[in-house]
């Protein structure tokens, strides 16, 4: 599953290293990122949902997955 939030790129791989190579990393963009300003009346979670995921704004809502469970989300490697 492709989220739009998660970004990826692939680092220089010496070949003098002495770690395996990560041929892709992964990464977050944040919504915010992508909104300059707050427009009014964007939608709202409710207040217990809000407390939950960290934000009032579903706009602003970004899943952070632990990078410990396979299916959580991405991980590097």
């Amino acid at each position: 599953m492709y989220d739009a939030q998660w970004r990826d790129y692939m680092p220089y791989v010496s070949q003098n290293d002495p770690c395996p190579p990560i041929r892709v990393k992964w990464f977050i963009v944040p919504p915010n990122q992508f909104i300059n300003f707050q427009p009014m009346n964007l939608p709202q979670f409710p207040l217990e949902e809000a407390l939950r995921r960290g934000t009032l704004w579903p706009a602003l809502y970004s899943p952070y997955p632990s990078r410990r469970s396979a299916k959580g989300g991405k991980v590097n490697g």
